[in-house]
């Protein structure tokens, strides 16, 4: 069973194309760390300096193969590239970098 997420968060002007450009030539490693963690069907979007992202997680542990990720050593690198980029919505929940959404409307 698929579990589909949305998340946003603000990206700082300054960094648009900086960060356009490390998009545009994600490293392998992360990309099939990501395969590894049971996301598919990822995207991230970008307007006004705002991210949204849309995947789909088909594993059977979320916590579980979000703790993956994040401990792997190619991605916390990836990571402390990127994140100085991005920052945080003001009013996101403890514990979040990028905010979740609700999902208000499916279609398949």
């Amino acid at each position: 069973m698929k579990e589909r997420f949305g998340q946003i968060i603000q990206l700082k002007p300054e960094y648009v194309d900086e960060y356009k450009k490390y998009h545009s030539n994600v490293w392998s490693e992360v990309n099939e760390m990501i395969k590894k963690c049971g996301i598919q069907n990822y995207s991230i979007y970008l307007k006004n300096n705002i991210l949204f992202s849309y995947f789909e997680y088909c594993g059977d542990d979320y916590e579980a193969d979000m703790q993956k990720m994040q401990n792997d050593p190619i991605t916390q690198k990836w990571w402390s590239i990127v994140k100085p980029f991005q920052e945080p919505l003001k009013n996101r929940e403890d514990g979040e970098w990028w905010s979740d959404m609700e999902e208000v409307y499916h279609l398949d």
